[in-house]
């Protein structure tokens, strides 16, 4: 961050595309730490992941699960992650906040969406049983390996957190003028 202040524009960073998870991520971090890094646009993260792992691009955001195999071999080196709390998979790697910017976090998400005009009574089985498949060890197996956590919740509570995150994300959208391709 401190070279990238100091020369502006010298340092790239590549994305999956045009409001891609990766491109919001530094477009936050840029917001963040008051700095600039050009942006470059890929076609999906093979070939961004292509050009930063031969060194055309100077850094990249993405996901845990993709960038684990490539970091344990030392193919690439990361610097910080986006989560609230260092990842198990990575314990010595401080997350972004740690290294000075408190409150900055960004994690990627799923969840379950269903039509407006279904029964509540719909809704409550579908929210129960994806808790119950998400809970199982298997699920959670995998979802350790991938550097992911399930979380869950209720309808209300999810719809709570997916409020947040626009609002949250309207403002990274609007400074950096992010539009989709």
């Amino acid at each position: 961050i401190a070279y990238a202040k100091k020369n502006p524009a010298k340092l790239s960073y590549g994305s999956a595309g045009n409001g891609s998870a990766g491109h919001l991520a530094f477009e936050y971090l840029k917001m963040t730490a008051d700095m600039f890094m050009l942006h470059v646009p890929y076609r999906g993260t093979g070939p961004m992941m292509t050009d930063l792992l031969s060194g055309r691009l100077d850094a990249a955001a993405v996901g845990a699960a993709a960038m684990l195999p490539f970091i344990k071999s030392g193919k690439v080196r990361c610097i910080a992650t986006g989560s609230a709390q260092r990842l198990p998979q990575l314990p010595d790697v401080p997350t972004v906040a740690e290294q000075g910017f408190p409150g900055f976090e960004m994690t990627q998400w799923y969840g379950m969406l269903a039509p407006a005009s279904l029964p509540q009574e719909h809704i409550d089985k579908l929210a129960a049983e994806t808790m119950k498949a998400v809970r199982a060890p298997e699920s959670l197996r995998r979802l350790n390996a991938d550097a992911a956590e399930a979380i869950g919740g209720t309808p209300a509570q999810f719809a709570q957190f997916i409020a947040a995150e626009q609002g949250r994300w309207k403002k990274v959208l609007l400074r950096a003028k992010v539009k989709p391709d």
